[in-house]
């Protein structure tokens, strides 16, 4: 498949943020809402860090603070990361019934109306499911959700649906269709000059959509009919996670549950008006290509709005960082006798331009998706 540079841009990861958040994470669990920086330090590997933690840390004085008590360093959140926290779990109170409908969904999609609570969870932060679901969603909307064991294991723990809601039974293709009061299709999101590949999505758009709802009763497999279920069933998928994408071998994982083909990656790749399959980063992700207008989300949860604003006060930090790192680099080569720095190479306020500083620099980081892990 040809690289689309805007949605190559959409899913680049940022692993300063993945690692923030993590730490974020680790803090809010913390008893105190404090945890010792030789602790951090102890878990480098796990977190994907090299160096001191600590000089980490102070790379974001806007997300974390950094004190000492007696011998021992400790790490806390900013009053500014404290209102991102309880903002985002403001949002996800409101977003309640969202996520009711979202897992509804998923199990009404499966093909026995239930699905493994391990796999479930390698993708809950995909569909922004709170970490505590199992507690907080399922045992409140027991009319609707029940957990179950028929295996007997731990591992084989699932959430089972009780009730059909007839009205959560609408793919996003079909509300569409619904909008814009013609019958429901796939919209193709290539160029006038992918002329196969245009006429590939023609003559499979042509035959009727089939419901990812709609029950397995009559189709016979690797039929046209069935291949065309599939498409819906990750169509619908990808529609329900916050960024319009997701790890492959993730969703692969489901390949069972939902029925989807052994060789899930060759459907996907001959569906290019419909998904973008990328491998950015040794890393197989398929992104929802109606959903992007260039690099940028069409319509953004609110969930990722306010993981957003995490990275807007990240970069916050690293501004404050950099310049005060730049006015300290300055002042040592003053001090050495080099000449001063030209004033086409500062910015107004006396900062080097570039790297961090860099206006494209911030705009890319404003665009990317967040790893499936974060």
């Amino acid at each position: 498949m040809k690289k689309d540079p805007d949605l190559e841009s959409a899913l680049s990861r940022n692993r300063r943020w993945i690692v923030n958040n993590q730490i974020k994470n680790i803090i809010i669990r913390c008893h105190d809402q404090a945890v010792p920086v030789d602790f951090l330090q102890k878990k480098s590997k796990s977190l994907d860090l090299q160096g001191k933690i600590l000089n980490w840390l102070k790379k974001y004085p806007c997300c974390f603070e950094v004190y000492r008590q007696g011998d021992e360093y400790f790490c806390r959140l900013t009053k500014q990361m404290e209102f991102l926290v309880q903002e985002e779990e403001s949002v996800k109170d409101s977003q309640e019934p969202v996520f009711v409908e979202r897992l509804a969904k998923l199990l009404m999609m499966s093909t026995n109306h239930r699905l493994n609570v391990v796999k479930i969870n390698e993708l809950k932060r995909n569909f922004g499911f709170p970490d505590d679901y199992l507690l907080r969603i399922v045992p409140k909307y027991s009319d609707m959700f029940r957990v179950v064991n028929y295996g007997g294991k731990r591992s084989a723990m699932e959430v089972e649906l009780t009730s059909w809601n007839q009205n959560f039974a609408v793919s996003a293709v079909e509300k569409l269709a619904q909008k814009k009061g013609h019958d429901p299709c796939f919209s193709c999101s290539l160029p006038c000059t992918w002329v196969k590949s245009l006429e590939r999505f023609q003559e499979f758009n042509s035959t009727p959509y089939i419901s990812p709802y709609t029950g397995l009763k009559g189709l016979v497999a690797d039929s046209n009919e069935m291949i065309k279920r599939s498409v819906g069933v990750v169509h619908e998928l990808l529609s329900l996670t916050l960024w319009k994408k997701t790890s492959i071998l993730k969703l692969g994982h489901f390949r069972r549950e939902f029925c989807l083909p052994e060789k899930l990656n060759v459907m996907l790749l001959k569906h290019p008006g419909i998904f973008y399959v990328s491998n950015k980063y040794q890393i197989y992700t398929v992104l929802l290509r109606e959903a992007y207008n260039g690099s940028e989300l069409i319509e953004k949860d609110p969930l990722v709005i306010v993981k957003e604003k995490f990275g807007d006060l990240m970069q916050d930090g690293l501004h404050e960082y950099n310049r005060r790192h730049c006015a300290m680099n300055q002042e040592k080569r003053r001090k050495r006798g080099f000449l001063p720095v030209k004033a086409s190479e500062l910015d107004d306020e006396g900062g080097n331009l570039g790297g961090i500083l860099d206006a494209e620099e911030r705009k890319r980081f404003y665009k990317v998706l967040f790893d499936d892990t974060s």
